[in-house]
């Protein structure tokens, strides 16, 4: 009985000193808390603490308000791209990057304090309720709009789908005051647009952000252009402020051969390096193509434009680009909030940074902030063929589009060229797989 004893007071013994030793290697090991967490943490809880106490008042003190608070202190304090985003902040952007929203169907624009339909969206809610372009919204839910911003009046619009909203509208061509009940639907807006054939069979299209379905678009557009025998390309990126990583690479894959690098990111560790690369096995695209920029195009704008320009796939004509050559990773929090924080800084295929340099462009245009900003409404609004009414409408006749005319000079100079050397015209853009 006495060696059983023994036997078992050894074995706790043994067993103390031998979790004694794990508890010692775990912490050397990291497998508990971190230290330096351990004591910021209990450090940042006491002025919580703190202030939850004896700020003089106590709404603004709650603890919710501040943690919300400190988090938004600690990602802003990391770079202009790393933020916190409240739930509703964090659902807006899911609803950009995928290129969906409730909503009501319908363009609209702030002219003279008034807030105008643009137009509906075709066969959208708010056309089939018979809203027409040049409508006025007056009022949402009874709410009259005074002084509102587009901002506010989106965020009105926009709602869960199935849900319903009331517009009052003024229609100037009866000057009769209409109310519409138009319930919400899931939206879908095209971040591929203004695809057409240019003269000298120059196809051109525009992007206008890096969405999901932007690789799909971008596809049907070259095909589209190819049926109406494009021999040439202009991708316009200007004041594209970028989106999704896979969406850009996806938008450059036409170009490059299977296995080739499109691009690269690399993170802190020489680990976190991760290639993308061409999947697709078809030709790649080989026509004249040039590629619009100006200091509004950033983040995916510039991984297309700086892929094309670094394998000499592409001319690029316009002004330096922004300079946004780092990559955000989205995380999603409790209560529906997220977080987008810089994880890692995206590389050209021979291994050139963009951050904070941007793209140079081959053929460089500058216009100034006034041009470019009525350059982008002429675009935004080429319904109104009038000179004289587009003046009266905006205050400002139609200027020429400098950047553009320059990228057609250039595209045409090639496919001269081009003609010289092997006797025959530049054959039409090849058509692009479907299945991409």
């Amino acid at each position: 009985m006495v060696k059983r004893i023994l036997t078992v007071a050894l074995g706790v013994v043994l067993g103390s000193c031998v979790a004694l030793g794990v508890a010692k290697l775990a912490f050397l090991w990291g497998l508990f808390s971190d230290k330096d967490l351990d004591h910021s943490a209990e450090y940042v809880r006491e002025v919580l603490q703190l202030v939850n106490e004896n700020y003089v008042e106590a709404n603004d003190a709650k603890y919710t308000a501040l943690t919300h608070a400190a988090i938004h202190g600690i990602t802003d304090s990391l770079d202009p791209h790393s933020e916190f985003m409240e739930a509703k902040e964090y659902q807006h952007l899911q609803e950009d990057m995928s290129s969906e929203f409730g909503g009501v169907g319908i363009q609209v624009e702030l002219r003279k304090l008034r807030v105008v339909i643009v137009a509906p969206i075709a066969g959208g809610p708010s056309e089939r309720a018979g809203i027409q372009r040049g409508d006025e919204i007056m009022s949402i839910d009874g709410e009259r709009l005074e002084r509102a911003t587009i901002e506010t009046v989106v965020g009105k619009l926009r709602g869960k789908p199935k849900t319903s909203v009331k517009l009052g509208i003024f229609r100037a061509s009866t000057k009769r005051d209409f109310e519409f009940s138009i319930v919400r639907e899931m939206i879908k807006t095209d971040s591929v647009r203004d695809v057409q054939i240019l003269s000298d069979n120059i196809g051109y299209l525009q992007i206008t952000q890096f969405t999901e379905r932007t690789g799909e678009e971008f596809v049907a557009a070259l095909n589209k252009l190819a049926a109406q025998n494009a021999a040439s390309l202009i991708i316009d990126l200007r004041n594209n402020p970028g989106g999704l990583l896979d969406a850009a690479v996806a938008v450059a894959e036409p170009f490059f051969k299977k296995g080739e690098i499109i691009v690269y990111t690399q993170g802190r560790k020489p680990a976190d390096r991760e290639d993308y690369k061409a999947e697709a096995d078809e030709a790649p695209l080989d026509v004249p193509t040039a590629v619009l920029i100006n200091a509004g195009s950033a983040s995916a704008a510039e991984i297309v434009a700086g892929a094309l320009k670094d394998t000499h796939r592409a001319v690029i004509v316009g002004e330096r680009s922004f300079g946004k050559g780092s990559v955000q990773s989205i995380f999603k929090l409790k209560h529906g909030e997220g977080m987008r924080l810089t994880t890692a800084r995206y590389y050209t295929p021979s291994g050139v940074t963009l951050h904070e340099k941007g793209v140079t462009p081959n053929v460089e245009i500058v216009m100034t902030p006034e041009d470019d900003q009525n350059v982008r409404l002429q675009r935004a609004r080429q319904d109104m063929k009038d000179p004289a009414e587009f003046k009266e409408r905006f205050g400002f006749a139609p200027i020429e589009d400098r950047q553009l005319q320059a990228a057609k000079d250039v595209l045409l100079g090639i496919m001269i060229l081009d003609t010289r050397k092997t006797g025959a015209p530049t054959p039409a853009v090849p058509l692009a797989p479907a299945s991409k």
